[in-house]
Order: structure tokens, then C-alpha cells, then sequence
């Protein structure tokens, strides 16, 4: 059998450019926030560019509409209902063996731990809904990381790169849009959507292009060093427009940073707990929490998935027990027949849990089953203050 040539990725080739350095690229870790036509192409451009670990967060399955602008899917992904997640990591790592792909199967909010937007050197956001990306401006700006907006719609195409202390994505959302946002995050008595989000038209030649200047963005950024002089500008604090009918492309300002906007706040007091995972129960978290700061009182905090036990509809009154993350509460109700068949003006309110102690009920159940996601970052109160504790023992698992 014949051995297959030993090789550095780039080697010869990247490292031509004046100011590509392998081992910060090598090194290098990547947060993708979505796994459809824009996060194909980025994740390609990742993968082929050696970006040493990237991850790829989507909760979606594959359908044959995607294909026609997403690149890494093939038609048996499709019939086989795969999750998009899934299938990137995959054909990414048979792009370039040399780097690792990991694939998250779930919420960006909800079931991404915060460790990992902390861990990481840039965020880019491959989306299609202003709430997805409020959500994520709002982790990203709690971690002091700037991330790289792309979006895309027939032959036009956009790129904004926000950081902390120049832009912020929420500072720069009008009232209507940011009304819109809260009316449909914050409702805590009615939880079925009312409708499904519309398909945008869109080409697999706006998302190659947009997709790769996302990722030159994120090259850059990932080489940005306050010992010296990059000889490259960002985007960062700007607008990059691309209209493909009139082939033409402007550069904007883009800067927008209100010092009274809430999603500002920084968590730069974390600690790393190696004693702590989300596999432990809440019983066990609690009394260790008790344990190592001498308190009588401690509470965790569910900022961004409530534990909901049960929900109740009005009519007909009936209560079912679902002991579920709130962020599963939507697929739960498609799922359940029952509650699919109810009338629309049928209101159901949710019997929650925002905040845990010793009062909570169920203290067998364990941090992952009541919607804290591995390497999370927990806000917990005591008696002697607030404190943030990050769950690295969870680490191993984006290594």
C-alpha cells in the first residue's frame, strides 16, 4: 500500500502572503452560526483557508431546497432528513483532514455554552432572522468578541462586522424592528407561532460572495494583534453592500454604539470550574455552590432557558406535563397532537422555573435537562454576591 505524502496544510502556498501567519490560523477556533447556503460557503472557505477547529451550530434538517446554494449537501442528506450541522462538519474534514469540525445541533442561545463564545477568537453569523441575530450580538458582546454578520436576498448581499465598543446590532434596530423582537422573545403566556417565516429568494453566486468576504473578514481579525500595525483594514464598525444587478459594491459606516443599551454588558469575572459539568444534577451543583462560597442561600440563574414543568390551556382547561428547556417547548407542541388540534384563540401559559434553589422541585434532574447547555457560564446569587462560574468541566468537549 502506498504511503500517502506527509504535508502541512498551505504550506508553500498561503504562507507567500506578507501577512498570513500559519500558527495563528492553525490555532485558530471559529464560531459558525448557521448551517445553510451562507454557512456552507463559509465553512468551506474556513476549512480551506486550515482554521484550525471550527464549530457549526444549526438546529435544521436538510431539505431539497437547499440545495440548490449549498454546496457541502447532496441529495441523500436531503432523503435522509440529516441535520445541516451534521453534514458541514463532515465534508468540511474530508475538504481538509488536518483541521476539526464540530457540529452543534441545536439553539445558539440556548444550547451552545457560553464557554464557547468566550473560547473562540471570532463569531460569524450565517442567519435569516433578526432575532437569531439579536440573540447572538447579545452573547457575542457579553464576550467581548466581535462577530460578522452576513446576509444575503436575490442578488444582493450584505456584510456588517460589529464590536464591542464600536457597533452593536441592537443599538442600531429601530423601535418597530425592536418592538417585533421582544413581542416575539418575551410573551410569556402565548407560546405557538402564529405562522411559519417566509423562504427568501436567494443564489448560490450572493452567498459564494458574501460568504467569502465574511471569512476574509474573519482572517483578518483572527491576525489582529495590539503588538503591531496590521497592513489590512476591517470591516469593523462598517457595511459592506453588494448588488448584484447592477454589479456594483459600497463601503459603509456602519457604527452604532447607544451607552445605555443593555446588551453591553460584559461578563470578564468568569471562573473556570473544572469541578463543574452539566451532567451533575441541580441537587449536587447547589450544594458544592454552598460549599465553596459559605453560603446559606444559592440560586441559579436561567437567563436564557426557563425550566417549564407544565403548560396549561384555557380552553379547554387542561394541564400536560412536559418537563422540558423552554427552547424545546415549540417542538414539544408540533409534536403533540392534542395541542395541535386546539383553536388558535385557545391561550396556553407556562408554569416555569427562572430562577433554581432549593425550592425547585426537582433536584435529581440534571443542569442539561432543565436547559443549561455543557461549557455554559452560570450566574449564580448567593448571600456574599453575584457570581459567574463557567462549566469547564464540559471543556473536553469543544477540544
Amino acid at each position: 500500500m502506498e504511503n500517502k505524502q506527509q504535508y502541512e496544510w498551505g504550506e508553500g502556498v498561503f504562507t507567500l502572503l506578507s501577512w498570513f501567519k500559519k500558527d495563528k490560523v492553525k490555532n485558530a477556533h471559529v464560531l459558525v452560526a448557521g448551517a445553510g447556503a451562507l454557512g456552507n460557503e463559509v465553512v468551506k472557505n474556513l476549512a480551506l483557508f486550515g482554521v484550525g477547529h471550527i464549530y457549526v451550530a444549526d438546529f435544521d434538517r436538510i431539505e431539497l431546497s437547499n440545495l440548490t446554494r449549498s454546496v457541502l449537501f447532496r441529495e441523500e442528506d436531503a432523503y435522509n432528513h440529516a441535520f445541516k450541522a451534521d453534514i458541514v462538519a463532515k465534508r468540511a474534514m474530508e475538504i481538509n483532514p488536518q483541521i476539526k469540525v464540530t457540529p452543534i445541533v441545536g439553539n445558539l442561545f440556548s444550547e451552545v455554552g457560553f464557554g464557547l463564545y468566550r473560547k473562540v477568537d471570532v463569531v460569524i453569523g450565517c442567519l435569516d432572522s433578526r432575532i437569531a441575530r439579536y440573540q447572538l450580538n447579545r452573547l457575542s458582546m457579553r464576550a467581548g468578541k466581535s462577530w460578522i454578520d452576513g446576509s444575503i436576498e436575490n442578488l444582493t448581499g450584505a456584510v456588517k462586522v460589529y464590536t464591542p465598543g464600536l457597533s452593536c446590532y441592537e443599538c442600531g434596530l429601530s423601535r418597530e424592528e425592536f418592538n417585533h423582537i421582544m413581542l416575539r422573545t418575551g410573551c410569556a403566556d402565548v407560546v405557538r407561532n402564529q405562522g411559519e417565516a417566509g423562504r427568501v429568494a436567494t443564489t448560490p453566486i450572493s452567498a459564494s460572495i458574501i460568504g467569502a468576504m465574511q471569512v476574509q473578514e474573519a482572517m483578518k481579525i483572527i491576525h489582529l494583534s495590539p503588538e503591531e500595525q496590521p497592513p489590512f483594514k476591517t470591516l469593523q464598525g462598517k457595511m459592506l453592500r453588494y448588488e448584484g444587478m447592477t454589479c456594483t459594491t459600497n463601503t459603509y459606516r456602519f457604527a452604532s454604539w447607544k451607552n445605555t443599551c443593555p446588551a453591553h454588558e460584559q461578563w470578564d469575572d468568569v471562573t473556570e470550574c473544572m469541578e463543574l459539568s452539566a451532567s451533575q444534577t441541580v441537587g449536587t451543583v447547589l450544594e458544592w455552590l454552598k460549599s465553596r462560597y459559605e453560603a446559606e442561600f444559592v440560586e441559579i440563574n436561567m437567563r436564557n432557558n426557563k425550566f417549564i414543568d407544565k403548560i396549561i390551556s384555557d380552553r379547554p382547561e387542561k394541564e400536560f406535563d412536559v418537563m422540558i428547556p423552554e427552547s424545546k417547548l415549540d417542538a414539544y407542541i408540533k409534536d403533540n397532537k392534542e395541542i395541535r388540534q386546539l383553536s388558535y384563540r385557545t391561550l396556553i401559559h407556562k408554569n416555569f422555573y427562572e430562577n433554581i434553589d432549593d425550592r425547585f422541585p426537582y433536584q435529581d434532574l440534571t443542569l442539561q435537562q432543565i436547559g443549561i447547555p455543557p461549557f455554559d457560564v452560570i450566574e449564580v446569587s448567593t448571600d456574599k454576591g453575584v457570581f459567574h462560574l463557567e462549566l469547564t468541566g464540559d471543556a473536553a468537549l469543544y477540544e
